[in-house]
């Protein structure tokens, strides 16, 4: 056949494909064009608590709420259909949540690039392929290079084939090292999404990128320190926050969410298909030179499983103490030495509420910092007892409960919604300042009771004793409470039933009745009083 009829048979195969609607494969120049964004104009970071936890302690391994961040940044498209890199998101980004508004002709697709560039990741890309060790000699010192073959690793160890055969790396007890003919381009620095957009011509845009990511929290906390006149506390916010991923975000608008809301769990730290690099051997010598039983113990990490930390993604993660706060959280810091406009600012969110931070701050990697969230200078408290009438025992005396009880009013000094967090309540003897109780606390909206139980009292001591009359429809209480201390003591009983009649002063909050005595310094005070029979 002649090379025409050739080519025109060729064209002929060509025109039917096309009208069978059958695409022919891309040639190499269609291959799309890569973007790689990796400067943030401006950046939003809204944070919300874990969902499972509505007081307590931050998780320090990966936190476990998420935060809503939003990124503006400027990119540059060239005609046709490009590739677009936004290096630098969060590292727990969901990728299903990336909204990205400003490009032309929107999206075609959204990858998130999960394999980050690290020893564990690099040897995992180079499996099966050539590098080169560069290894000290151990009879002259010098420095040889050596081809090898990486046939296994990195989860546990890395195994290499030389010329001399296959052995583990890292075990010559001298210096040595691996490199690379080039970073794998499957291998990103940092957190990485991508997507494939098309644009009718070249332009400059700005573009804002949306996403929902894990691996952030926040708590709040609370200090307390009673005032030399005994009726007032003044009292500190913080909200402590934390980012446990790898990507920090300097210069931030910062918010955080309290208040319960649905989410479905994600699954926690994002994991790499490669496993953190380990490089073990056995000691240098004979086994019998260094037996089992002298090997010092294997002591795991917290948070590490079989004993290896766990890190996030594919980074090799070295823990290092979170950097201490320029006001520790229970400093006797004067309240007025925070400044009022430095104060979380109070925003409601529909029944949610937010607190946005009056000023920028960077959300760095790795870290939990403070920010002020309050700070009243008198706020009005009663210094309470508490007994639990229902259980009578055997009538020995128990010890009264210790509470401290605010109003979350303007009057009483509070008056503005409070999240969730721990309260920490101080007081000065002769000078040294001294803990009292720290207690968790639940979301208190404007106008609500604060409760905070401090412990048990050793001077103020109640019993209850029980007694049933003939008919066995009515029954007898008395309850007796002392008081050693030098000074009056107020106590409130909590009775889980009816009475008949209802005591002077008592009020039913739920099923119970509380009714609040005043008990005389160095007495005690007998109380009498009888149970409603229910079947009337």
């Amino acid at each position: 056949m002649s090379s025409a009829a050739g080519r025109e048979r060729f064209a002929g195969m060509l025109a039917m494909l096309a009208l069978a609607g059958i695409s022919c494969p891309a040639r190499a120049s269609d291959t799309p064009a890569v973007v790689q964004s990796t400067a943030i104009d401006d950046v939003a970071v809204t944070i919300y608590r874990a969902p499972g936890r509505s007081s307590g302690g931050i998780d320090p391994d990966w936190p476990e709420g998420f935060a809503f961040i939003s990124e503006t940044r400027t990119i540059h498209l060239p005609a046709g259909t490009a590739a677009v890199r936004f290096e630098g998101v969060a590292e727990g980004l969901l990728p299903e949540t990336a909204v990205i508004g400003g490009l032309p002709d929107g999206v075609i697709e959204k990858n998130r690039d999960a394999r980050l560039l690290s020893p564990g990741g690099l040897v995992d890309s180079y499996l099966k392929r050539r590098v080169t060790l560069q290894r000290t000699d151990r009879a002259t010192g010098k420095i040889r290079r050596q081809d090898a073959i990486l046939q296994a690793g990195p989860n546990g160890g890395v195994l290499v084939q030389t010329a001399e055969g296959y052995e583990a790396l890292g075990c010559s007890g001298l210096p040595e090292r691996m490199t690379y003919g080039g970073v794998p381009k499957d291998l990103s620095a940092k957190p990485t999404l991508s997507v494939l957009v098309a644009s009718d011509r070249a332009r400059t845009v700005t573009v804002q990128l949306l996403y929902l990511a894990e691996g952030f929290d926040w708590s709040a906390s609370y200090v307390a320190d009673r005032r030399p006149d005994g009726g007032s506390l003044a009292m500190t916010g913080w909200i402590t926050l934390a980012n446990g991923g790898a990507t920090g975000f300097p210069g931030a608008q910062l918010n955080v969410i309290a208040g319960r809301l649905e989410k479905q769990q994600g699954a926690g730290a994002p994991a790499g298909e490669a496993a953190p690099l380990r490089l073990s051997c056995w000691p240098m010598d004979i086994t019998s030179t260094h037996p089992l039983w002298a090997l010092p113990d294997v002591i795991p990490v917290r948070g590490s499983q079989d004993g290896y930390q766990r890190g996030y993604g594919d980074e090799i993660l070295v823990m290092a103490p979170p950097r201490v706060p320029e006001l520790s959280m229970y400093s006797p810091v004067a309240v007025s030495v925070i400044n009022s406009e430095h104060l979380a600012k109070q925003e409601d969110l529909g029944d949610l509420k937010q607190y946005r931070l009056p000023f920028r701050t960077d959300v760095a990697a790795k870290q939990q910092k403070q920010v002020a969230l309050l700070a009243q200078d008198r706020v009005a408290y009663d210094h309470l007892y508490t007994a639990y009438v229902g259980n009578p025992g055997r009538g020995d005396f128990r010890a009264a409960g210790v509470m401290m009880r605010m109003w979350n009013r303007k009057a009483d000094g509070l008056g503005l919604a409070m999240p969730a967090g721990e309260v920490a309540i101080f007081d000065t003897v002769r000078g040294d300042r001294l803990l009292l109780g720290e207690v968790a606390t639940a979301d208190k909206a404007v106008d609500e009771r604060i409760d905070l139980g401090i412990g048990e009292s050793s001077g103020v001591l109640y019993r209850v004793v029980q007694t049933t009359d003939r008919d066995g429809k009515r029954r007898d209480w008395q309850v007796t409470i002392s008081n050693d201390r030098p000074v009056e003591a107020d106590v409130e009983l909590e009775i889980p039933f009816a009475l008949d009649p209802v005591p002077e002063g008592a009020e039913q909050r739920g099923r119970s009745w509380f009714w609040r005595v005043r008990v005389p310094a160095n007495d005690r005070l007998v109380l009498a009083f009888v149970e409603k029979d229910v079947r009337d």
